[in-house]
C-alpha cells in the first residue's frame, strides 16, 4: 500500500469509508450521510450516500443543509471566548453578576427526596462552571429523577413554550442544581445558558453575534439558527430511530425561519464546507485567511483538558456525546488525554463533540487533520457511527505524521 504524497491517505484505505457509509444506506440504518476528511489544508476525502430526504427523493447534496444540534456548543463556547479576549469578563467570576436569577442558587439534595428539599450552594455559578458543564444545571428527561422531569415541565426541551432564550434561561434559574457547582461533570443546558450570557454582555441577539464574530469572517453563509426559505429545499429530513430503521422526526419545522429561540446549546444549522471552514479554523489555532476568531493561547486553553483527569473520574451523566474513559473536557469540546484507556484509535490532544442527530466532528492537531460526518438521525445514541468513523479514517491514514 502507498500512501499519498501529499496527505498520507491511503486510498483503497479512503474506499472502506465509502463502503461502510454504502452499507449503512443500503441496511436501511440512515437516510443519508455526509462524511469529509482533511488533512493540512487539503480536502482528501468528501463522499455523500443516501437521500437527505426519503419521501421526496432527494440526494444528500454538497450544499445539503443539516440541524447539527449540540455541534453548536463549540460554536457558543469559542464566541464567549472573544468577549474573554477584551476584558468583559473572568472565568472564575460568578454568572450572578451578569444573570441576577442566578444568584444564591440551592442545589437539590437528591434521589428520595422532594424537589423542594434544597440547600445552599457552598459556592457561586462560574463562567468556567458553564463552559465545563460543572455548573449543576441539567438537561430535562421525562423517565429521569424528579429534577429532570422538572426541567422538562418548565418546558426547557425548548417545546415552543419559550418565544427566547432570555425566558428560558429565567425559568432555568428558577430550578435548583442537580449538584453544587465545581463537584462533577453532567452534560446539560450550560451552554444555551453561555449563549444568553453572551446577549447579556454583547448587548446583540446570539445569532447576530455569532455572524458578526464567526460566520462572516470565516466565510459561513449557510449557517445560523434559522433556515430562510430559499434554503428549505436544500434542508435534510430529519428523522427519528426506530425499530426497524426510521421514521420522520415530529420536530421536523423547527429550524424554518422565523426562529426567535436562539439556543446556544443546539440550535444551529450548517453545512459540510461551512463547517469544515470551521474545523480548519479550529486546526489553525483559532486562525483563518483573514486574521483570527482568537488568539492562540485562548485557543489553547479552550482545547486544555479542565477536568484534573478523565469524564469518569468526574462522574457520568446517563446522556452525552462523548465516552467517559480517557477522555476529559475543556471549554466548550472534549480532549483526548489517553487512546489507550478510551479504547479507541486516536490522537492526545484531540478534541471533539458530535449532536443529537448523529452528526460528529473531531479535530486532531497532531495528524492535521479534521473529520466531519453529517447525517439526521435522533439519538446519537442510536448507532456507534463516530466510533466506527473514527477507526476507519485512522486505519486510511498510513503516511508519516
Amino acid at each position: 500500500m502507498h500512501a499519498d504524497d501529499i496527505t498520507g491517505f491511503d486510498p483503497r484505505g479512503l474506499a472502506r469509508v465509502k463502503t461502510w457509509m454504502d452499507n449503512h444506506v443500503r441496511d436501511g440504518r440512515l437516510a443519508g450521510l455526509a462524511v469529509q476528511i482533511a488533512r493540512r489544508g487539503q480536502v482528501v476525502f468528501s463522499e455523500r450516500s443516501g437521500q437527505r430526504d426519503v419521501a421526496a427523493g432527494l440526494p444528500v447534496a454538497p450544499d445539503t443543509i443539516w440541524r447539527i444540534y449540540s455541534m453548536t456548543k463549540p460554536v457558543t463556547s469559542l464566541a464567549l471566548l472573544t468577549l474573554y479576549e477584551e476584558g468583559a469578563f473572568q472565568l472564575d467570576q460568578p454568572i450572578a453578576d451578569f444573570l441576577p436569577g442566578f444568584a444564591n442558587p440551592r442545589v437539590w439534595k437528591g434521589e428520595g427526596h422532594p424537589l423542594a428539599a434544597t440547600e445552599p450552594a457552598r459556592r457561586d455559578i462560574t463562567i468556567h462552571d458553564l463552559l465545563t458543564h460543572q455548573a449543576g444545571i441539567v438537561y430535562g428527561d421525562r423517565g429521569g429523577n424528579a429534577l429532570e422531569r422538572a426541567v422538562s415541565d418548565a418546558g426547557l426541551d425548548f417545546d415552543g413554550r419559550f418565544a427566547t432564550m432570555a425566558e428560558a434561561v429565567d425559568a432555568l434559574a428558577s430550578l435548583p442544581l442537580a449538584f453544587h457547582p465545581g463537584s462533577r461533570w453532567f452534560y446539560g443546558l450550560s451552554t444555551d445558558v453561555i449563549g444568553r450570557l453572551i446577549e447579556v454582555l454583547s448587548g446583540r441577539t446570539l445569532g447576530a453575534f455569532l455572524k458578526d464574530r464567526i460566520f462572516d469572517p470565516l466565510g459561513m453563509t449557510d449557517t445560523g439558527f434559522e433556515v430562510r426559505a430559499e434554503q428549505e429545499p436544500r434542508l435534510a429530513a430529519l428523522y427519528d430511530h426506530a425499530d426497524r430503521g426510521f421514521v420522520l422526526s415530529a420536530d421536523q419545522d423547527k429550524c424554518l425561519a422565523p426562529v426567535t429561540l436562539q439556543s446556544g446549546g443546539g440550535g444551529l444549522v450548517s453545512t459540510m464546507a461551512d463547517y469544515q471552514r470551521f474545523a480548519t479554523m479550529l486546526l489553525r489555532r483559532g486562525a483563518h485567511e483573514g486574521g483570527h476568531i482568537v488568539g492562540r493561547k485562548t485557543f489553547d486553553l479552550m482545547v486544555s483538558n479542565q477536568m484534573g483527569g478523565d469524564l469518569a473520574q468526574r462522574g457520568q451523566a446517563h446522556f452525552s456525546e462523548t465516552t467517559f474513559e480517557g477522555i476529559g473536557f475543556g471549554l466548550g469540546v472534549s480532549v483526548m488525554l489517553d487512546p489507550a484507556k478510551a479504547r479507541i484509535v486516536g490522537s492526545p490532544g484531540e478534541f471533539a463533540w458530535g449532536g443529537m442527530a448523529s452528526t460528529a466532528f473531531w479535530v486532531d492537531p497532531v495528524e492535521e487533520m479534521t473529520v466531519i460526518l453529517m447525517t439526521q438521525l435522533i439519538p446519537s445514541s442510536a448507532y456507534t457511527l463516530r466510533r466506527q468513523l473514527r477507526v476507519l479514517s485512522y486505519a486510511a491514514l498510513i503516511g508519516e505524521s
